[in-house]
C-alpha cells in the first residue's frame, strides 16, 4: 500500500475535524450507577449486573474535541456560481475571504485538535472472586495536533516580516488492548479497583517542529529556518523519497520524503498498561452532613509500548526559500485545492529520510480523574457531582471540569445532566441509562452537537454522541435502608 505523505499531512489538518470517531469515555456518565462502561474511567466501579456487549453496538459513539473545527477552515466559496468549475466550499486562504473573517475561529493561545478512537471487540463484566470483573479486547487509536495562531496568520496574510511557530506538531498511534480488571469492597466505606492491560502496537507517528521561524528578506523572499522531525514506527514500513532541488540559503536539499510504503500489516511493538482507582464513602460521621459523600480518584493508562523499529525523517535545519501558501491562487482561482496546500505543507516541513534508529519506547497518554458525589437530603433519588479530568500528553494536555445533577427515579432507570468547562469550550452534557433485568440501553453526549455542514459533518470540533446496547445478567440490587441506589455491595 502506498500513502502520499503530502496528502496525509493535509488530511490531518482538514479531514480530522470532519471525521466520525468512536471513543470509550462518556464523562457525563461517571456518576451514573450501573453504566456498564464506568470502569473504563475508574476501575474501582462495578455494576449492579453483569453484562456482555453486543458486537459494535455495545458502546457505539463518536467524540472529538479541540479549539478549532472544520467550520473554521472551510468556507463558502465566493466564486461558486460565478466562475466555471468553482466548488461550493474553499479554504480560509481564498483571497476574497477577509482576514478578520478567516481568522476569527482560531485561538491566539494555540489551536489543538484531539480525538481518541476506540473500537470495542469484546467487553464482558461479571461478579465473582469477591468483587466485579471485566474482560475487554479493543482497538485504540489516538490523534493529537497542535497549531499556533501564528501559523494560520502566516498562511493567510504574510503581512509581517517575522513569524515564530511555537508548540507545533502532530502525533498519532494505534494499538490493540486486552484488559483484565477487578474491583472489590475492602472496607465498609472503601472500594478499590485495578486493571492490567496487554498492548500490541500497530503504528506510531510523531511530527515535531522546534525553533520554526519565517522571515522576509531584502529580495522579498520568505526564508524558513528551524528543525522539523518525523518519526514513524510501523512494521514493514519504508519512506518514499523524491530527489528534489530547493532554492535554499545557503545550499540545496535532496531526497524529500513524499510518502510511505507498507509491506503488509503486523505487530510493531508491545507493552503494558495499568488503571488504578478508589472510591471512599463517608459513613456514620460525627459531622452529619458529611454522611453519604463519596470521593473517588482514578489514574488510567499508566504504561508504555516498546516499538521494534523507528523510521526517521528530519529537516537539515538550514534556512531555505519558501514560496508561501498564497502563491497557488491565480486571478482569484484556487487551482488545485487540497493538493496545492498539502504540497505547501510538505515543503514547509522539508523532511529528508535519515537512517533508521532501531527500537524505542513511548509512554501512554495518562488521565487522572477526581470526583465528588453528594446525595441530596431533600430527595434521596437525586445527587450532585463534581468531576475534574486532566489528560497528560505534553503540548496536547487538556482539562475538563463538570458539575452534574444525577437522578435515579426508578430501580432500572437513571441518568443526569451536567455543565462543563474544558480546555476548549464551555459545554453541556447528558446521559440516559435504562438497565432492567436482562438488557441495558444508554444514550448520552458530553458535547451537544451544534451546527452541521454537508453530509451532517459537525462544524464545531467539540461534539460527541454515545449509544450502547448490552445483554445484562445477574440479580438486581435493592435499595438500602436510606433508599440509596448508589451503594455498591456484592
Amino acid at each position: 500500500m502506498k500513502t502520499s505523505f503530502k496528502r496525509y499531512i493535509m488530511a490531518a489538518v482538514l479531514t480530522a475535524t470532519a471525521g466520525t470517531m468512536m471513543a470509550q469515555d462518556l464523562t457525563s456518565a461517571y456518576f451514573t450507577d450501573d453504566f456498564k462502561y464506568r470502569h473504563d474511567m475508574n476501575p474501582a466501579y462495578g455494576n449492579d449486573q453483569g453484562y456482555v456487549a453486543i458486537p459494535v453496538l455495545g458502546n457505539f459513539n463518536f467524540k472529538l474535541q479541540g479549539s478549532f473545527g472544520v467550520g473554521d477552515v472551510l468556507f463558502k466559496n465566493p466564486d461558486y456560481g460565478k466562475k466555471p468549475g468553482a466548488k461550493k466550499t474553499t479554504t480560509f486562504l481564498h483571497p476574497d475571504i477577509s482576514y478578520d473573517e478567516a481568522m476569527k475561529g482560531f485561538d491566539k493561545d494555540g489551536n489543538n485538535l484531539i480525538f481518541d478512537m476506540d473500537i470495542p471487540i469484546v467487553s464482558v463484566g461479571f461478579k465473582g472472586m469477591g468483587g466485579y470483573n471485566t474482560v475487554e479486547l479493543k482497538e485504540r487509536n489516538h490523534f493529537a495536533m497542535s497549531m499556533p495562531y501564528s501559523f494560520f496568520d502566516f498562511a493567510k496574510s504574510m503581512s509581517n516580516k517575522d513569524y515564530y511557530f511555537d508548540d507545533m506538531g502532530a502525533r498519532a498511534w494505534g494499538y490493540a488492548e486486552l484488559g483484565l480488571g477487578h474491583s472489590r469492597q475492602i472496607f465498609d466505606n472503601l472500594r478499590v479497583g485495578a486493571k492490567v492491560k496487554i498492548l500490541l502496537g500497530a503504528a506510531y507517528a510523531d511530527l515535531s517542529m522546534e525553533g520554526m521561524h519565517a522571515q522576509l528578506n531584502d529580495n522579498n523572499q520568505w526564508i524558513l529556518e528551524g528543525k522539523a522531525k518525523g518519526e514513524i514506527n510501523m512494521k514493514g514500513g519504508k519512506f518514499k523519497t523524491k530527489h528534489k532541488e530547493y532554492k535554499s540559503v545557503p545550499g540545496k536539499y535532496y531526497d524529500e520524503v513524499t510518502g510511505i510504503d507498507t509491506d503488509g500489516a503486523g505487530i510493531g511493538g508491545w507493552g503494558l498498561g495499568f488503571d488504578l482507582g478508589g472510591i471512599y464513602e463517608f459513613k456514620d460521621c460525627s459531622v452529619d452532613w458529611l454522611d453519604g459523600l463519596k470521593v473517588s480518584l482514578a489514574l488510567t493508562d499508566l504504561g508504555f509500548i516498546s516499538w521494534s523499529n523507528t523510521m526517521v525523517a528530519e529537516s537539515s535545519g538550514n534556512p531555505f526559500v519558501f514560496e508561501g501558501f498564497q502563491m497557488k491562487y491565480k486571478d482569484g482561482k484556487f487551482d488545485n485545492g487540497g493538493d496545492d496546500i498539502s504540497d505547501d505543507l510538505a515543503d514547509f516541513a522539508n523532511l529528508e529520510e535519515k537512517p533508521d534508529k532501531g527500537g524505542k519506547t513511548t509512554g501512554l497518554a495518562s488521565t487522572v480523574r477526581v470526583g465528588l458525589e453528594y446525595p441530596m437530603p431533600f430527595y434521596d433519588k437525586l445527587s450532585a457531582g463534581a468531576l475534574y479530568t486532566h489528560h497528560f500528553d505534553g503540548i496536547y494536555n487538556w482539562n475538563d471540569w463538570r458539575l452534574s445533577a444525577n437522578v435515579a427515579p426508578l430501580n432500572w432507570l437513571n441518568g443526569g445532566i451536567n455543565l462543563g468547562m474544558t480546555s476548549f469550550c464551555t459545554t453541556m452534557g447528558w446521559v440516559l441509562n435504562v438497565h432492567p433485568s436482562g438488557f441495558n440501553f444508554f444514550l448520552g453526549m458530553d458535547h451537544i452537537i451544534g451546527k452541521t455542514g454537508a453530509n451532517m459533518v459537525p462544524l464545531n470540533s467539540n461534539v460527541s454522541f454515545n449509544m450502547g446496547m448490552n445483554i445484562a445478567f445477574g440479580s438486581k440490587k435493592k435499595k438500602d435502608s436510606k433508599g440509596n441506589l448508589n451503594t455498591l455491595t456484592f
